[in-house]
Formats: C-alpha cells, structure tokens, sequence
C-alpha cells in the first residue's frame, strides 16, 4: 500500500514553480479529496488491458475516511461558527455597532471558514475589497501567493505577487487578444497587491520569461485605491512553519494512517463482495449436451464416482478484525492530529458544558491555537482594515443603508464558550453571578457579557439600557423607604 510520500511521486511537478507551491498543492489534496486522482485504476479492477496484474498501490481506494478532513472541520466548527463565532468589543459604541453590521452583511463568518479550510495545509491569504461602497472579502489559496513583509515591520505586508501559468484558450476567455495560433500555448498570468493598487499586467510568453524580459501593466485593469496598506491579510496556520506558511493542521503521520484505513477498509469489502458470491469448484464433473455449468439450487451437478464438487468460501471474522484495526488506525490518526476522539455511542444522557469540554479536551486545545492565528491574528486585522476604509470611503450596506464612520481605536473579540451550556449549567452560572453581583465584586455589564452567547444578546450595552427601561418584576419586593434624619422627623 502507498503512502503520502508515494502518492506525491504520483503528482505533476512545475520546475518553474517554487518547492513550497508542490507542498501546498499535495496538502490540499487531502482536504478536497482528490488524493487518489492520479491513480489510473479503480479499486476493482484487478488486472489491465493486458491481463496483468495491478498492484495495490496503483489502484485508488473504494472507501474513503477522510480522517484529516474530520479534524479540519471539527476544529474549524468551533472557531467560526455560527454558535461561535466571537463578538466585538471596543469603548465606541458607534463603531462596534457599525463593525457587527459589516461582519453580518458581507458574511464575514463564511469567509473565515472558508479561510480556515484552505488554510489547514499551511497557509492562507484574506484579500478586503471595497466595491461600490460595501466591503467584500475574499479567502485565498496561497500555492500561487507570494509576499513580501516590510524590513523595518516584518509582521506588515509590503506587497503580494499572484504569479501561474494559464493556457493562452482560457486568457482569451476572459478577454485578452491572443493570437490563434497561441490559444495552446501557455502564458504567465501576473498581478501584485501593496499600499496603492492592485495592479495587474498583461499576459507573457514562456519565452519572454525565460530571457527575463519584465511584464507589461495592463492599464486597463489595474484599480488604484487609497487605503494606504496592503488591504489583504496573510495568515500562517499553526506554529512551526517558516516565514511564508505554518504548520498544517494535519501531521503527515496522520495522512498516511489515513491512506492505511481507507486501503484496509477497501480490502475488506472486496473480500465480503467475494464471501456474498463463493466460488464453484468441481472435480471431474460430468456434463450435460451444453457442456454448461450454471450455479444454482435449482441446478443438480452431477459427477463421477472420484469427482466432487464444494463451493469455496471466505469467512466473515476478516471483516470484523479488519474494522477493529481500522478503529484502532482512526485513534492513532486523531491522536495526533489532535481531533475528537469522544463516541456519540456511549453517551447515555445529555453532558454539562463542561464535561464536553473534558471529552474533547484535544480538539479544543487545537481550536484554541488556531484562534490566534485566525482569530486574534487575521479577524482582529481585518477589522482594523474596514476600520480604515471607513474613513477613505462612505461605506454602506446590501441594502443601501450608510454605515458610520469609525473611530480608529483598540477593537478586541469576545469568544463564546465552546459549548453551549445546559439548563443546569445555566442555573449555577445564574446564582454565582448574582452572588458576585451581590457581594460587589462584579459590574453588571460584566455580568451581562458572561451571559452574552448563551442568550443571543449582541450588544450588552443595549441589553444594560433595557433592563433599566423595563418595569421590575412582579414578584420583586417592594423597595424600602428611605429614613428621613431625625431633624426632619422631629419638625
């Protein structure tokens, strides 16, 4: 059986691409599931056009895990999800306000999935647009990104270079003037991101490349903008990578206990297939006027004396040792690759918050690291972006509606708990603020905010001005009349 290093053997390779775009490119294919493409036969097919024999290693698997896809989104789920994903917090209230209209409008929260999935095998590029007056953002693959940092800031984008090869037939696709004699040929396709444009630059021979010759600006798509920065975010997965990419969420070990399990779980359903149809064996049989053998009970083979006739069969503990081993495999894998090892099988009623967090206490430690690359890292600086373009440009929603100016202060994330708590969960948190509160060792906005995701309340400050405007409750009692001093009592 292969595994990951064999199947890279497998995958085409640019000389004239950098050796960190094959990287990117083979991790990418264990998430979208086309790590088995380049293999020519199926699983089933067990000999070739010219009855020889296929190896295992050549043939691509009828049953698939996905091992690696579970951990990317388990972990993802719990980053940015709907239930998830974290509120923002800033003294303005204007701009808060403003901030949580931009993140609802352009789905902000989409996007960062999506950004978080392409990213898992390394890295990932956030690109912030301002069309029209409303803000767009875009998740990038980075295996045809290159940046370049600042030398004096090297944790600030300087520029940012797209730069492949596309056949001539798909440049006049999308408008350019290419020769017909040239639609097969392939051209460098270019465009660079920095403080003051995007600029692109018309298409360039292979030729022109080779002797160096610059690429030309094609004016006619090139979008100057005034933000003063780079409007795009560039962010690094996990800790341990270099200075371009990070580490992917996924380890190599894990990808090849992967291909192990889905092989496995293929080999064994190749042999019930064959337990499902045993195989006729006759010896010495004696046959009809048709000189036909048809396998059946309504069929009597009748043989000679010495002959005889069994059906061979394969039994079905195979099956069984073969899923155990692959459940073994499948907790190695998330093991260490840090997924959710907990089964749903075994949960006998519904767990406290808190329990859930225990169970998956290795999932959660890898959401939690990937909250500083995306979260603290990306979302926060996307957030300074729209903070910054609000002041270059007059935003506004889908809708129309303007979106305020903002003031260009600290802006921070509330995160939520990462599992939603139960009634029981509720109630205890319930009495211990109340007595925090009671006790004066908690503000009631402090308070409101800790409640804040398991009640859906936005905005806190809105939520403190509506407790204040409501009547109190029936049942409250009545509050004590203030003592009058013993002056005015006397008088």
């Amino acid at each position: 059986m292969p595994d990951f290093k064999t199947l890279q053997a497998s995958y085409p390779k640019d000389a004239d691409y950098p050796a960190r775009t094959f990287r990117i490119s083979a991790l990418t294919r264990v998430i979208d599931g086309t790590l088995y493409d380049t293999l020519e036969y199926p699983f089933s097919e067990e000999k070739n056009g010219a009855e020889e024999y296929i190896p295992l290693a050549k043939r691509r698997p009828s049953a698939r895990t996905r091992i690696c896809g579970t951990v990317v989104n388990d972990s993802i789920s719990l980053l940015f999800s709907e239930g998830h994903f974290p509120a923002v917090e800033c003294v303005d209230e204007e701009t808060r306000d403003a901030l949580t209209t931009v993140i609802k409008d352009s789905k902000l929260n989409e996007v960062m999935i999506d950004a978080a999935t392409r990213g898992s095998a390394g890295s990932v590029a956030i690109l912030l647009r301002v069309l029209e007056g409303r803000v767009f953002f875009n998740a990038m693959a980075t295996a045809f990104l290159t940046p370049k940092w600042k030398a004096n800031a090297p944790d600030t984008l300087e520029s940012v270079t797209e730069r492949y090869k596309v056949r001539g037939e798909v440049l006049k696709d999308m408008g350019y003037e290419i020769k017909d004699e040239d639609v097969k040929k392939e051209f460098w396709f270019q465009r660079v991101w920095d403080a003051k444009a995007e600029t692109w630059y018309l298409p360039q021979s292979k030729e022109d490349a080779k002797e160096g010759k610059p690429p030309s600006v094609d004016p006619r798509r090139t979008t100057a903008h005034t933000l003063g920065f780079v409007p795009m975010v560039w962010v690094r997965n996990l800790p341990g990578g270099d200075e371009i990419d990070g580490k992917a969420t996924f380890p190599d070990e894990a990808i090849d206990i992967q291909i192990e399990a889905d092989y496995l779980l293929s080999q064994g359903g190749r042999g019930l297939k064959y337990q499902s149809d045993p195989t006729l064996h006759i010896k010495e049989p004696a046959f009809g006027d048709s000189a036909q053998i048809v396998k059946g009970a309504g069929d009597a083979l009748v043989t000679s004396a010495e002959g005889d006739a069994k059906l061979l069969e394969i039994s079905g503990d195979s099956a069984h040792a073969v899923m155990d081993w692959v459940k073994g495999l499948r907790e190695i894998a998330l093991e260490g690759a840090g997924g959710n090892r907990a089964n749903a099988d075994k949960l006998s009623a519904a767990q406290s918050g808190r329990a859930m967090e225990l169970m998956n206490q290795a999932l959660i430690w890898l959401a939690d690291k990937l909250r500083i690359s995306y979260g603290e890292g990306a979302l926060l600086e996307l957030l300074y972006m729209v903070v910054k373009a609000s002041q270059a440009y007059e935003l506004k929603t889908k809708r129309g509606k303007p979106v305020p100016k903002m003031v260009d202060e600290d802006v921070a994330l509330r995160w939520p708990a990462w599992y939603q708590p139960t009634y029981a969960d509720k109630q205890t948190e319930a009495t211990t603020l109340d007595v925090l509160r009671q006790a004066g060792l908690l503000s009631r906005e402090t308070a409101v905010k800790a409640i804040a995701p398991s009640y859906d309340i936005t905005d806190p400050t809105d939520e403190i001005k509506q407790i204040e405007s409501d009547p109190p409750p029936p049942n409250l009692p009545a509050a004590e009349p203030k003592q009058q001093p013993l002056s005015e009592s006397n008088d």
